[in-house]
């Protein structure tokens, strides 16, 4: 079996109408799989409305817990904590779960091995199908961390049911920023979109991304969005585009239609407009971009 593609859709901060754009490629893309890795606040799902086949639990760290028929009050795991998760309350000691990173100090150290560190969960793994095929979600608990973790075990399952079901691509809503989550939506990518916004905070905000994309020699292609409601600062990103090795694809308007068609809870790509048109141009480009053309100096697509 071929390769599976893996194409990211990102935007460097959020606002920037990135999982608008994802939610109408994949209205139109055929043979793929679904992926939202944007697991902090995932959103997604109200376009597409899955309907969730499968749930598991993610786990993805430690707790601190302290035994207290063996603890011997000697102080020892509130005085190395450096994040004073272990503090005296009412003569015992406790943990803070929320101030609890998880380094598992007090565990190893604890001279009566009064500590247990078992694994928590935090958050939550979705198998789902949509009107437009199989997709893969996931939800982190407010509050906890290891997002890049989760990040890479959501790629992880849906590489798996991508080529369990045989399909050729995997298209990926990622993650806003430069964070953990966003490397982790990077892994293995063979194509990544960054959609940015005409202004100078945009291209900012390009800069970065791109630079993580560079680190990991991906290839980047550019989209402006909402291009009109800065012509000028549309013209400066395209001239540097000009100069750049990213792939540029091209620039979409502000459209009252998307928002009537979000409003309504479909894509934008459901329904026949000169806006869905310039998106389907857009994805096809994208279906003639190779990893061969990423390994020398990016050109523009004819």
């Amino acid at each position: 079996m071929a390769k599976i593609r893996e194409i990211v859709v990102v935007s460097g901060k959020g606002g920037t109408g990135k999982t608008s754009i994802t939610a109408a490629f994949a209205a139109i893309a055929k043979d793929t799989l679904i992926c939202d890795l944007d697991v902090d606040v995932p959103d997604l799902y109200i376009l597409l409305q899955p309907t969730v086949q499968k749930t598991s639990p993610f786990m993805g760290g430690n707790k601190a817990q302290i035994v207290q028929d063996t603890c011997q009050h000697c102080e020892n795991c509130a005085s190395l904590c450096r994040f004073d998760a272990i503090r005296l309350k009412n003569g015992i000691y406790e943990v803070d779960e929320t101030a609890c990173e998880g380094c598992g100090v007090c565990y190893t150290l604890c001279p009566a091995k009064a500590i247990h560190f078992p694994p928590c969960q935090c958050g939550q793994i979705f198998e789902s199908e949509t009107r437009f095929g199989p997709m893969v979600h996931a939800e982190l608990v407010p509050g906890q961390e290891n997002s890049g973790k989760l990040v890479s075990v959501l790629k992880s399952k849906a590489r798996s049911l991508a080529q369990e079901k045989s399909l050729s691509t995997i298209l990926c809503d990622g993650s806003p920023g430069i964070g953990c989550p966003v490397v982790s939506s990077l892994s293995g990518a063979s194509l990544v979109l960054a959609v940015i916004e005409p202004t100078v905070s945009g291209w900012h905000d390009f800069e970065r991304v791109a630079g993580v994309c560079d680190h990991f020699h991906i290839p980047c292609c550019v989209l402006i969005n909402r291009y009109d409601l800065n012509p000028a600062g549309t013209a400066q990103i395209e001239e540097k585009l000009e100069t750049s090795h990213y792939t540029y694809v091209g620039r979409l308007p502000f459209s009252e239609e998307l928002i009537r068609a979000t409003n309504r809870g479909i894509c934008i790509t459901e329904e026949k407009s000169t806006l869905s048109d310039q998106i389907r141009d857009i994805w096809a480009q994208l279906q003639v971009f190779t990893p061969k053309t990423a390994r020398g100096v990016l050109r523009h697509l004819a």
